[in-house]
């Protein structure tokens, strides 16, 4: 039996080869405290399991979907949009449910990409931005987010033949791994580099609702032009506790938005009526449950900031999202070195930076989706493995 070329062009996901080593180490009797996977401990809301409960007893929702949406999801989509960044969307042309977030951005690259083009992709970025395009025969192109510029990508920089080739450009603010934000007037040029080159900017807004110290991330869409040139895939996995559900949306510029339905049509058949039902709970009665979420984590972001700055390590404290992102200590050759480091001595798991890009390297990633007490016993098992 012989897999495609295409999977070879792949490295090991990510996650599966974290989920491998947690397994490994927990069938040898250790005691791993897992800080790799932003993956929410606490329970989704329990109005929004109510409301699929109820929706599905209902007959009427168990036979086949429709790929475009039941009209009260895209309309909740529509209302929450426009009570929370003042962005008007059309339900009918503007808004289709996706299968999470993941399954949205992979099948873009199947829609927009073609064997000789590619795709711009932040580095470091979600895994999906650059092994989507090598999956549907095309290339990724990296950007790096480094310290010096806020982790935003120089657009500034890309080379004139790769924006010539590139069909779409993937930005995730607030971002996974680092924490950053967008800073002000970044969305506008990204607006205007689309208009250039004239590529489609995917904006993976998984995080808008996970926010600190005051700060409400904004929506691409709310940029002028950003709908001529765009679309935000929104997801409910991270503010709503709703990872398992597979629960987001695309939204913004109509025509792409009708190319992802078209592809979604010849691939699956559409989200189960039912969860859509209980998303339109979380969008309509639940509209403030993030703002419960971003309390619990911004509670666990300092604990844990608190705490590596005890041992030495010079962490700036993000203003979204559910992870902190740390320089390694020093006396580490890399990355993978520390995180391999402190799962030997620590049995602590962490995600090394290099694993999401070449430009993550020199940094980890820890994930705030553990209770206060096993984060802190965690990073005082990092620093008795220094010792």
């Amino acid at each position: 039996m012989r897999a495609s070329v295409r999977l070879d062009r792949l490295p090991p996901y990510l996650f599966a080869e974290l989920e491998r080593k947690i397994e490994e180490k927990r069938r040898a009797g250790v005691d791993v405290i897992s800080l790799g996977i932003g993956d929410p401990d606490t329970p989704t809301p329990a109005a929004v399991v109510d409301a699929l409960a109820a929706a599905a007893r209902d007959p009427a929702t168990h036979r086949y979907p429709t790929n475009r949406g039941r009209s009260e999801f895209r309309a909740a989509v529509a209302d929450f949009y426009r009570w929370r960044f003042g962005v008007e969307l059309d339900p009918e042309s503007e808004i289709v449910p996706a299968l999470g977030a993941k399954e949205c951005i992979f099948n873009l690259n199947l829609a927009f990409l073609d064997a000789d083009t590619l795709a711009l992709a932040a580095d470091p970025g979600y895994p999906v931005y650059t092994g989507g395009p090598l999956l549907a025969g095309a290339e990724a192109h990296p950007l790096p987010l480094v310290p010096e510029l806020g982790f935003v990508p120089d657009l500034d920089a890309v080379p004139a033949e790769i924006a010539r080739r590139a069909r779409l450009l993937y930005l995730n603010y607030p971002n996974n791994p680092t924490g950053a934000v967008a800073p002000a007037g970044f969305f506008e040029r990204v607006v205007e580099f689309a208009r250039e080159h004239e590529l489609l900017v995917v904006h993976d807004a998984s995080y808008t609702e996970l926010c600190f110290d005051g700060y409400e991330a904004p929506s691409f869409l709310a940029t002028p032009g950003a709908r001529d040139v765009g679309v935000e895939v929104f997801s409910l996995s991270k503010g709503w506790n709703m990872t398992g559900w597979r629960v987001a949306a695309i939204v913004g510029n109509r025509d792409a938005v009708a190319t992802y339905w078209k592809l979604k049509t010849n691939i699956d058949s559409g989200m189960f009526e039912a969860v859509q039902l209980a998303a339109v709970t979380a969008l309509g009665e639940l509209r403030e449950f993030p703002r419960q979420m971003s309390e619990l984590y911004q509670r666990r972001r300092d604990l844990v900031c608190d705490a590596l700055e005890r041992i030495g390590v010079a962490v700036e404290r993000p203003r979204a999202t559910i992870y902190v992102w740390a320089p390694v200590p020093d006396g580490f050759a890399d990355a993978a070195s520390w995180c391999e480091h402190v799962l030997e001595r620590a049995g602590v798991v962490v995600s090394p930076g290099g694993a999401y890009g070449a430009a993550g390297e020199g940094f980890f990633r820890i994930s705030l989706t553990v209770p206060d007490e096993r984060l802190l016993e965690a990073v005082e098992r990092m620093r008795e493995s220094l010792g």
